[in-house]
């Protein structure tokens, strides 16, 4: 059998999943507080593989602890299409940030069961593990590590705030898997994401066509300083690592705004300085912070002003500077033939769609870098995001889920 051009997902179905996951690792009202690889990852985690076993799926868990539920092809030997996203979330993080692309693919596999076809190649749906790094930073650490940008054994040993090693809590929570971090020959990849912007809301737009990402710069940056008692320390002899990342991140927001008019933006995300005590200057700190910009070469321009600023903060603190990790994402990275595929889906269905470019990281971006990758937004509520308040309905995810099906199925039955 196969499934008619008028065949559609069950929204309420979806939307059950949804409310089942708003009930594991409750935050502030309305939101949630699921870190990865805390127990309630691990409770989310185990639904998520019973839901996948439910549909028949076989469950593969890698070295890092992406969970993969597989629904064989016809021709099972082709390479698959993946659909995936994430179950973790910010410690006040919403309901839907990821989740509604992990559980999207969820129902895309049960509706083709309902109909009872089988696609030519086979399906995976995937749960990146770290994709937010609120508890291990980099963030999008473990589809980093699948497509070979990070290795295994580094972010093993990825250290949380409260001490926790990343390997360790991986088996702690029973989600250290035996298969190899490291991703085969993958056909096409497509996720799922609200906007987490205010574009299609406020548009009253039902489905955004993700073309690219704004091109992000981001640095992780370590100062090194000296402990000494505030009150008889000469100013010239300081040496504290607070004032120094204090110093780097102000920069980087002064970046922010002198970019701000053509919409770019700088973030100081993290200080984190030990011991971080009053009558003590601080001997480390370190800061998380990242830039972007619609247009590439003035991205790169505010990333030479970032790192730059890095280097100023330590020699005016008269502190060492290392910087423990760079990245960047976005561009003009998703594939063309994808983005046509989910446009004349967008045209068939009779959605009120529009082209629109991501401005977060996703998952997508380190896939894309492997394999044919595209993304299709969903509106959320004032473009409220990474708060409790994030707010969705079912009929914000009825475009999105279908025109989601309806691609996959025509690239997985090539």
């Amino acid at each position: 059998m196969t499934i008619s051009a008028e065949t559609r997902v069950d929204l309420m179905r979806f939307w059950s999943t949804i409310e089942r996951s708003a009930q594991i690792g409750v935050g502030r009202p309305g939101g949630l507080s699921r870190l990865t690889l805390g127990d309630a990852d691990r409770d989310v985690r185990n639904q998520f593989v019973a839901w996948c076993r439910e549909a028949g799926l076989g469950v593969e868990i890698d070295t890092m602890g992406n969970i993969f539920g597989r629904r064989a092809g016809q021709d099972d030997t082709l390479p698959p299409v993946m659909i995936g996203s994430h179950l973790d979330t910010q410690i006040n993080g919403g309901r839907f940030d990821g989740i509604a692309g992990v559980l999207a693919g969820l129902e895309v596999v049960r509706t083709l069961n309902d109909a009872g076809h089988t696609t030519r190649r086979p399906i995976a749906i995937v749960d990146w593990t770290n994709e937010e790094g609120a508890r291990f930073s980099p963030p999008m650490v473990a589809s980093g590590c699948f497509v070979g940008r990070y290795e295994t054994a580094w972010c093993h040993d990825l250290i949380a705030d409260d001490g926790a090693r990343f390997g360790d809590e991986l088996e702690r929570i029973g989600y250290k898997g035996d298969i190899p971090c490291k991703a085969g020959e993958i056909d096409a990849y497509f996720e799922l994401h609200i906007e987490q912007g205010p574009i299609l809301d406020a548009e009253g737009r039902e489905v955004g066509v993700v073309t690219g990402g704004y091109p992000s710069y981001g640095m992780r940056v370590r100062f090194t300083g000296e402990t000494a008692h505030t009150g008889p320390t000469p100013m010239d002899l300081r040496h504290n690592a607070l004032i120094a990342g204090a110093r780097f991140l102000t920069a980087v927001d002064d970046i922010g705004w002198e970019f701000a008019i053509l919409d770019g933006k700088a973030t100081g995300s993290r200080l984190a300085a030990w011991p971080n005590k009053p009558g003590t200057l601080s001997e480390t700190a370190e800061c998380v912070a990242d830039v972007r910009h619609p247009d590439p070469a003035t991205a790169r321009v505010m990333a030479e002003k970032m790192r730059r600023a890095a280097s100023e903060a330590a020699a005016k603190a008269g502190c060492a500077l290392q910087v423990e990790d760079e990245w960047f994402w976005g561009g003009d990275i998703f594939d063309p033939e994808l983005i046509g595929l989910i446009r004349s889906e967008a045209v068939r269905q009779n959605c009120n769609w529009r082209d629109i470019q991501s401005q977060a990281g996703h998952d997508a971006y380190h896939l894309a870098m492997h394999c044919p990758s595209a993304m299709i937004f969903t509106p959320c509520k004032n473009g409220i995001t990474h708060n409790n308040k994030e707010d969705c309905d079912p009929e914000s995810f009825r475009a999105g889920l279908n025109m989601l099906l309806h691609a996959v199925v025509n690239r997985a039955d090539r």
